[in-house]
Formats: C-alpha cells, sequence, structure tokens
C-alpha cells in the first residue's frame, strides 16, 4: 500500500443495520485490520425526514455485538453541514457548480419530451453556464439547487477490487444535484467530501453503488482530491435467486442476536458470502483478518442460507466454554420474562444438552423444563406412559426419593427398577422423560435427572 488504508462504513439510519449492511461493514472492518489501517463509522443523516435516532442505537448495537470496533467515529453528517456548505460556495466560485431554478414541474415536462423522443431522461443542462451562452432570467420566488458541473467528454475509470475495470462515458451522466433547494447537502456529494475529508484509502460497499462512483470520482477530481480504490460487492440473493428480503430472514442484524446466534458464528458466515480463502469454511476472527488482503472478493452473488448459518452456530457453540453459553442463555431466558443466574449448575446444563443445538434460543427450549412447569403432549403420554410401565414409574421413584442425587446413584436406581420390574431401558427412559421433561427424547436421562432438584422430579412423577 503506498498509503494508510482508511475505509468506512456509512449507513443510513432510516432503518436498522441489515445483513448486507453488516457484511460491508466486516469487509471493510477486516481489510483494515489487515493491513494495520483505520475503520471509520459515520452516519448519513441527511436525509432527516426517514432518519431516526431508533435505527442510530440500533446501528451501533448491531457493530458492538459483532465486535466491529471502530477507531474513529460516529460521524454525523447532519453535524458537518457547514463544511459541505463551505465545499459548495467553493466550488460555485470556481465554476465547477451552479445554481439552477428549474422547478420540479419543468423537470417532469423535460423528462416526457425526452421520452416521447426515445431519449434518456435527464437534465438538460438549461441552467449551465457556457461561454456565449444566455441563461434564462432568474424566476422570482423559486429556490435554486445547485449541480455539479460534470465534464461533458471523456470517461471515468476504474480499477475495481471486485469487478475489475470499469469505464463509463461523461455522456451517460448529467449534471448532479448536490444541494436541495432548502440547503440540504445530498448524499452523492457529501459521500465525496467525508471520504476526502477522512481521507478515505478504500471504499468497499455493494454494487448498486456502481452508478454512484463515476460521479463520486467526477467531483473528487473537480476538488482535487486524492480518489480511494473503489470494490463493489454483489449482493446477498435470497434461497430462490430473488433479492433478499424479510422472507428470507432478511431482518435485523440485533434480531439474529435475540433468535440467539452468536457473533462468532455470524462473522464467519457473513465473511464467506462473497469471499473465500480456499475451502475453509470455519475459522475465527483473527484467522480472517489475517487472511483479508482484499483478494478472492467473489464477482457473483451470494445466496443466504439459514441452514448453513444454523451448521456454523453450532459449530461455534460446541467449542465454546460453557461459562459463555451459560450467559448467553441467561439473555434468552430474560426476553422470556425468566430471571436466572450463570451459575454452575447452568454451566452443567449447558454442556450437557449444547451438542443438540443450533442457536442460544434452541438451548433455552430445552433448558426451559428446569425452571417453568412442562405440560406432555396427551399423545406422547399415550404411546409412552403405558400400563405395563406405570409400575415400574411408581417404584423409581420411591428410590429416588431416598438415594444420593447423582448420575451415577440415580443410573443405578434405574437399572434395579428394570431388574425388578422386567422391563428394558427404552420400554422406562422414555416415559421418565416424558413425564419429567416433557418430551420423548433427551440426553442421557441419568445426567439430565441429576440437574434437576430432588423435589421436581419426585412432584412430576406424582400421579403416575
Amino acid at each position: 500500500m503506498t498509503r494508510r488504508v482508511r475505509t468506512r462504513i456509512a449507513p443510513s439510519p432510516t432503518g436498522f443495520l441489515h445483513l448486507g449492511t453488516a457484511r460491508t461493514a466486516l469487509f471493510s472492518w477486516a481489510f483494515a485490520r489487515h493491513h494495520g489501517g483505520d475503520f471509520i463509522l459515520r452516519i448519513e443523516d441527511t436525509d432527516v425526514a426517514r432518519s431516526t435516532q431508533e435505527a442510530v442505537d440500533q446501528i451501533i448495537a448491531a457493530m458492538q455485538w459483532l465486535e466491529l470496533d471502530y477507531d474513529e467515529g460516529p460521524f454525523y453528517q447532519m453535524k458537518r453541514l457547514d463544511r459541505y456548505r463551505e465545499v459548495i460556495a467553493k466550488m460555485l466560485a470556481e465554476g465547477s457548480a451552479y445554481r439552477c431554478y428549474c422547478t420540479p414541474e419543468e423537470l417532469d415536462a423535460m423528462r416526457e419530451a425526452q421520452r416521447a423522443r426515445g431519449e434518456k431522461p435527464r437534465y438538460d443542462g438549461r441552467w449551465r453556464p457556457e461561454s456565449g451562452k444566455k441563461l434564462p432570467e432568474v424566476p422570482q420566488h423559486v429556490p435554486a439547487v445547485i449541480r455539479f458541473r460534470n465534464p461533458v467528454d471523456g470517461d471515468v475509470t476504474w480499477n475495481d477490487m471486485v469487478k475489475g475495470p470499469i469505464t463509463i462515458s461523461n455522456r451517460e451522466l448529467d449534471d448532479l444535484i448536490i444541494s436541495r433547494p432548502d440547503g440540504t447537502p445530498t448524499y452523492n456529494f457529501c459521500v465525496v467530501v467525508d471520504d476526502w475529508d477522512m481521507q478515505i484509502s478504500h471504499v468497499i460497499r455493494g454494487d448498486d453503488h456502481v452508478n454512484n462512483t463515476p460521479r463520486q470520482i467526477n467531483i473528487l477530481r473537480a476538488l482535487g482530491a486524492d480518489l480511494p480504490e473503489y470494490g463493489h460487492v454483489p449482493m446477498i440473493l435470497g434461497p430462490d435467486g430473488d433479492k433478499l428480503s424479510k422472507r428470507h430472514g432478511a431482518v435485523s442484524v440485533m434480531q439474529y442476536e435475540e433468535s440467539g446466534y452468536l457473533p462468532e458464528a455470524m462473522i464467519n458466515y457473513l465473511a464467506r458470502l462473497g469471499w473465500s480463502h480456499g475451502d475453509d469454511e470455519l475459522f475465527g476472527r483473527e484467522q480472517l483478518v489475517a487472511w483479508f488482503d482484499g483478494h478472492h472478493l467473489a464477482r457473483s452473488p451470494a445466496q443466504w442460507d439459514a441452514a448453513k448459518l444454523n451448521w456454523v452456530n453450532a459449530h461455534v457453540m460446541k467449542g465454546m466454554p460453557d461459562e459463555a453459553l451459560a450467559r448467553g442463555v441467561v439473555r434468552q431466558f430474560a426476553l422470556r420474562g425468566v430471571g436466572l443466574s450463570a451459575d454452575e449448575r447452568l454451566q452443567r446444563m449447558c454442556a450437557v444438552f449444547k451438542d443438540r443445538c443450533a442457536t442460544l434460543a434452541e438451548l433455552a427450549d430445552w433448558l426451559g423444563m428446569y425452571f417453568v412447569d412442562v405440560k406432555p403432549r396427551d399423545e406422547d403420554v399415550a404411546a409412552h406412559v403405558t400400563a405395563a410401565v406405570r409400575p415400574a414409574l411408581q417404584s423409581l421413584r420411591d428410590r429416588l426419593a431416598a438415594i444420593d442425587w447423582d448420575k451415577g446413584t440415580i443410573a443405578a436406581a434405574m437399572k434395579e427398577t428394570l431388574a425388578t420390574h422386567g422391563l428394558k431401558m427404552p420400554q422406562l427412559a422414555p416415559a421418565l422423560r416424558v413425564l419429567v421433561c416433557g418430551r420423548a427424547q433427551t440426553p442421557s436421562i441419568d445426567a439430565v435427572l441429576e440437574l434437576f432438584p430432588r423435589d421436581m422430579v419426585l412432584s412430576r412423577l406424582q400421579d403416575v
């Protein structure tokens, strides 16, 4: 790198941080960390009508949950208005921007006439100053917009980090509005000034911004600013090949946290949506940073696969310390209105059940039997708590009332009961699980029972 790497993520607070923006943030963060550079958070809040503080809070919370630490920011565009106006005033003075007094009605009529002639609808430059050109008379009571004086000849070319060389003719670009009638600067202008002032070296973003890039490059050149390198990553598609939407699971990043996913798993999975390192599927944050040099970004759209995310999350859960899992389960129970502490007993529960779960929510579902009343399904009771098994359950209850409460002694009591009643474990264990746990399948029943208070087990076997 010839200059210090400085990347940024610049979400608009008109909604919560979604998966595509989270992936862009991850790529920008990992690239900066790989090269020992800086990662910056900006909040692009010039859309005053739609921006909300709730969305800002959710964006920052999502970044914190994903542990995408930023070195500078958050910067808010609405707090930089004076800077934008300063630059616009300089551009007006130098002639790289001008005032346009077209009304919305005139612009609509202009576009309709162009469509009727089979032309691409675009601003026709009627207020653009040119040598020897007579401009219309300035109308009364019509607020002006400020337009950038885009070059009319030549091309804009850049070597995209993802797509390779891209060239767009300046004749395809009209004179962009950079300041609205009320004086509020527009997105494409603000982002240019921000990238310039913050010395952004690399812009990694979604490929829906490709059409913005030549406009932004031209403004940067007009300002005499250094150009960042651009990389436009393809969008994330749903499993059906359509644009990822809520029906595919494209919800707020924080909803994944509430659903019991782990940030380590989300980082791992998002990184593989549009980037690869050989055939490696599972890796940690440090390994990602070591590998993520800006190469191997995919040119084709990635497809969201909820089952694959569950697989990654399950893998991460299995490798986590039980103490950390217990803290996650406490959070899940808090969302359900149940207060717990991540004590040693809860940690042991996590150790017993974690291999059966893909998320912390599933783990909490399993552990619910220990903390709330269970109501077995009638069909499970009918199938497993049969007349042949009921006497053995009554006998086992009496034994359990008198023994030391540990896994080995519980297992011995069950074996004695089986021998006394001439039954096999596949007859007794499912019935015991249904009555005590509310379900017919669990991990080893002696390990499961050991984690219950004895009185709770005896109570649930009371009416056999």
